[in-house]
């Protein structure tokens, strides 16, 4: 039996609407392996930001499952599973989501105030993945002192700093002109390398070129699944 790192069983979610219900994510099943690049792909409204919110542990679902690394994620407490986020998983948001009064070393430092780990571990953790993604001369300064691409840049260190094994990311590039999109998507391929495994999801086709697989969504279902062009 193979084990996959992240494994989705019947998903659904409903959402009540007035005296109506939506249906989100309908009867979705698939796998995702260990070190893949897979970005998830659709229209407006197709379901796959709130996919990636489930996946990501944060919207319990109306039925279904969800394995990662054989652990059903929404069998555990809350507490249990915040834990769980913070060890395996790292965040980055379409817009930033940047606490505008924190400097750029204090923004990225946000994802280890639970780790019990010293002030001076955590300094040296944060200036790491800030140079690393090119913004050492800007540690100290705030969010709206930044270009869109560079903070951007910013919310990639912050998801990294606790070198998580899993990276989600909702439309990272969406705020983006084309040359600083292609070059966060390179940061995204540079960890992948390293053995992060990454969910992108994008509106932007032209994205899928830099992952492994697509999985394209419509209407809360998978329309299909196969390789990146």
């Amino acid at each position: 039996m193979v084990n996959h790192l992240i494994e989705v069983h019947s998903l659904n979610k409903t959402y009540a609407s007035g005296n109506t219900s939506v249906v989100a994510i309908d009867e979705m099943d698939f796998s995702i392996d260990d070190g893949e690049f897979v970005t998830v792909t659709g229209q407006s409204g197709s379901g796959k930001s709130t996919l990636l919110s489930v996946l990501g542990a944060m919207n319990r679902p109306t039925g279904g499952r969800i394995l990662v690394d054989s652990l059903d994620l929404y069998a555990l407490t809350n507490e249990q599973r915040a834990d769980f986020r913070s060890e395996y998983m790292g965040f980055i948001f379409q817009s930033f989501q940047l606490v505008p009064y924190l400097t750029v070393l204090e923004n990225v430092k946000l994802p280890m105030a639970v780790t019990g780990r010293k002030n001076r571990e955590k300094n040296e953790m944060a200036m790491t993945v800030i140079e690393r993604v090119g913004l050492t001369d800007k540690a100290h300064r705030l969010p709206d002192q930044l270009s869109g691409g560079e903070q951007e840049r910013v919310a990639i260190a912050r998801a990294i700093v606790n070198r998580p094994p899993i990276i989600l990311a909702d439309e990272p590039t969406g705020n983006l002109d084309s040359k600083t999109a292609n070059e966060i998507m390179g940061l995204l391929q540079g960890l992948n390398r390293e053995g992060h495994t990454i969910i992108m999801v994008t509106h932007n086709s032209e994205m899928e070129a830099h992952a492994s697989r697509t999985i394209r969504v419509k209407d809360g279902r998978i329309n299909n699944a196969r390789p990146a062009a």
